[in-house]
């Protein structure tokens, strides 16, 4: 078929780099050589350092402070506690609780509590030292069951210890059945673990503001809280996005940012702060720890029947997202099932302990650990296939979710599931076993004696974008110009790219309305509109959206031109094409020396907020599904576990980026295995014991086994392209399926997450262990 013969949606397929391609990243091959420039390799020649002093308690009262020795100390520039906050000494994503610096009161431990400014790293770090600070140190209040009903407890705040409490009654809340099965499940904390510490360079302005350059995951919230706080009008303070080092929701809150920008304005010079791994272990929020009872009603063919819930969320001393983990926990509570009755409650609550908030999967994590557990034991219980059990009960198209909302787009549960049950196995273990392939093979402790083997799976729902009302937006400015004799088109957003790739779908969602080969990504700043946050799986759909819109504005401004009418006509290889496949006319040609430049919101459907007594309310955009099968070997005298396999089928709507679609898989079950099996911040009376990637496990590319990826595309007709959002679904039910899979192993019940190898050897006999380890020796 000839190209003018060729339909407008034909030609736009065939555009090199637009959607539904897997082009290179333009910030790929600096990645891989290491020449990327990240926050923290920002300089400026005449700056200064940034530092800050943190409490080593995790309640207590400030009695005294006295920062006179560390300002007289050479080569400090300034040293500023609270009494320096310029506007308002607090800040906060959904409430304002959390102060700039520590006024009075530590609530745990790490909190800022004085910030100073030197010549050099270290001098800082020494200067530290000499700041003076007597604590009345108080019990911290640790327990969150406790915190969220015990009355007599301190108040952290003065509303209370209570953050948010949320109830969903769907159907009859007393409703029995014929099979029922109880239990108690708890998550640890877990870290987003980036790699690309906390950094900044904040930079005095001419005109009194500050133009700070930073990794984040959402400029213009940073930009209205640190404007809040300086006292500054928000068009003095100037945010750039500079190379993100990984986020998974951890930069959602402001850790550097007012900081740097109090000192830069106090000393009229650059400051750059950089957290070591130490200081980012405080300086950010983690994911909540929760503890979940439930209990599942059947009836003995495997129809769900109730399910009841209470689910207690750590938030730590400060808000953060822990209204939204509570919203999302209690929404999601039961699962991609058709569950005609439920009675769930769900409590985030401040404690003493760190502070906790967004993290990939936020509010889904929890309870689909806690339900897909039951899944299993219900499975049990009716002496049916796990599998089939999620089929019988899966939600579909047409289904109403626990509050009440009806899925109005494909929810192919059923089908995910049947897809990785049928996906091949892999072998079982010979005789010739090579060791390096078993538990803690690498390191010779077995040849195979006490090794059995599980298989086990995982399935969530999880709301994609932000939700209960919220109107949750992004924006685009995109300009069509000639540039060397070829029409350019340059895309300006402020969505942060932090390493899921949305800098080349902008482009390439360009190259496909556009119809031109070459786009430029403007830098992600707070002068062109709010993009809101890299987080909730919802760049693709609300920016994706934002980039389309506009550039379908600017072809209307090129068929308009021609005097032409926007219907059947498109842009095309450079080209104004009708709707026949006639060429009408050259782009460059006709932009001449002129540039078109339009800017559009895109804003999606809209939520509504919950009932606060039922928790009934369309609540959520739009809902992703995914389903892991786990295979796992399990060393039952050490408690060592191997995943042998993790295979996933997700629905993503439209594939933007097949490669990188894949990749999000990926990494997302890669977290989901660290949670499952070694990942955890360890606290005891409010304080935490292994800040460091040395006793802080991560996953690494020896643990992570071979992955089998079927992505399905389903459209969704209510977004665009019919996209779904993809990065957080993966590591959601990569944990339970895990988890499963060493209890299918084991036969043991295994509770929490991170399962650890005294877990699965309880009272283990030493002596066996100890002569396993000698033989190994």
């Amino acid at each position: 078929m000839s190209a003018a013969a060729r339909s407008p949606q034909e030609l736009h397929d065939t555009i090199a780099g637009g959607i539904g391609e897997s082009p290179l990243r333009p910030d790929g091959t600096l990645k891989v050589r290491g020449e990327f420039a990240y926050s923290s390799d920002l300089w400026h020649e005449d700056m200064l350092w940034g530092a800050t002093l943190r409490s080593p308690h995790p309640h207590a009262r400030i009695v005294r402070l006295d920062v006179s020795r560390a300002l007289a100390q050479p080569g400090v520039h300034a040293v500023l506690t609270h009494e320096d906050v310029p506007g308002e000494n607090v800040y906060g994503l959904k409430f304002q609780d959390t102060p700039a610096l520590a006024e009075g009161l530590v609530r745990y431990q790490g909190e800022p509590v004085a910030i100073l400014a030197a010549d050099h790293p270290e001098i800082a770090r020494q200067a530290l030292k000499e700041i003076v600070v007597e604590y009345d140190v108080l019990e911290p209040i640790t327990d969150p069951e406790r915190a969220a009903h015990d009355d007599t407890l301190p108040k952290l705040h003065p509303g209370g210890n209570l953050v948010r409490h949320q109830r969903i009654v769907k159907g009859d809340p007393a409703a029995t059945a014929d099979v029922v099965v109880s239990g108690v499940y708890e998550i640890g904390m877990q870290d987003q673990a980036f790699l690309g510490p906390e950094s900044g360079l904040a930079v005095p302005a001419e005109d009194g503001g500050v133009d700070l350059y930073l990794a984040t995951q959402w400029l213009h919230v940073d930009q209205r809280q640190t404007a809040k706080a300086l006292g500054l009008p928000l068009e003095k303070v100037r945010l750039t996005l500079s190379g993100v080092g990984g986020a998974f929701g951890g930069r959602e809150d402001l850790s550097m940012q007012i900081h740097s920008c109090m000192l830069a304005l106090r000393t009229g010079r650059p400051v750059k702060m950089v957290y070591n791994r130490l200081e980012s272990f405080f300086g950010h929020v983690h994911r909540h720890p929760a503890k979940m009872y439930y209990e599942h009603g059947a009836t003995r063919d495997g129809k769900l029947v109730y399910v009841r819930a209470k689910l207690y969320f750590d938030g730590g001393a400060y808000a953060s997202k822990t209204p939204v983990v509570v919203g999302n926990g209690t929404t999601l509570s039961v699962g991609p099932y058709d569950v005609p009755n439920a009675h769930i409650e769900g409590w985030g609550v401040y404690t003493n302990n760190p502070t906790c908030g967004a993290m990939r999967g936020l509010g889904a994590v929890q309870p689909t650990y806690a339900y897909e557990s039951q899944m299993d034991k219900l499975a049990a219980a009716l002496g049916m296939d796990p599998a089939e059990l999620r089929i019988r009960n899966a939600l579909s198209e047409g289904s109403t979710v626990v509050t009440g909302q009806v899925v109005d787009f494909p929810a192919p549960v059923a089908e995910l599931v049947q897809r990785v049950r049928d996906l091949p196995l892999p072998p079982s273990r010979s005789g010739d076993v090579d060791i390096r392939e078993l538990p803690g093979g690498a390191s010779n402790t077995t040849h195979g004696e006490g090794v059995v083997r599980g298989v086990g799976y995982g399935v969530t729902i999880k709301n994609i974008s932000y939700a209960e009302g919220l109107d949750d937006y992004s924006t685009a400015r995109v300009r069509l110009e000639v540039i060397g004799g070829e029409a350019v088109a340059m895309v300006h957003t402020a969505a942060a790219e932090v390493g899921q790739g949305l800098v080349t779908l902008q482009q390439q969602i360009a190259r496909t309305e556009l119809g031109v080969t070459r786009v430029s990504v403007h830098p992600a700043d707070t002068s062109v509109g709010d993009a809101g946050s890299s987080s909730a799986s919802r760049q693709t759909y609300v920016t994706g959206g934002a980039v389309r819109n506009a550039c379908r504005a600017v072809a209307d401004t090129v068929y308009s031109r021609l005097g032409l009418a926007a219907e059947g006509m498109s842009l095309t290889g450079g080209k104004v094409v009708a709707a026949d496949g006639e060429v009408v006319a050259d782009l460059a040609e006709l932009l001449g020396d002129t540039a078109i430049e339009e800017t559009r919101e895109f804003h999606h459907r809209p939520t509504y907020p919950l009932d606060p007594e039922t928790g009934q309310g369309d609540a959520h955009v739009q809902y992703g599904f995914s389903a892991h099968r786990a295979v796992v070997d399990v060393d039952l005298d050490l408690g060592l576990v191997k995943v042998v396999q993790l295979d996933c089928a997700q629905d993503v709507g439209k594939a933007m980026n097949p490669d990188a679609v894949v990749a999000q898989i990926q990494g997302g079950s890669a977290q989901g295995l660290g949670l499952a099996v070694m990942e955890e911040i360890l606290v005891e009376g409010g304080k935490v014991r292994n800040p460091s990637f040395t006793d802080y496990l991560i996953p690494t590319i020896l643990d992570m086994p071979p992955m089998r990826v079927e992505v399905l595309e389903r459209p969704d007709p209510h977004a665009p392209y019919g996209v779904r959002g993809v990065g957080e679904p993966p590591t959601i039910s990569a944990t339970p399926a895990i988890a499963n899979a060493i209890r299918a192993a084991t036969g043991l019940e295994l509770p929490r997450v991170p399962i650890r190898p005294e877990h699965i050897t309880g009272v283990r006999d030493d002596h066996v262990a100890f002569r396993r380890a000698g033989m190994a020796r």
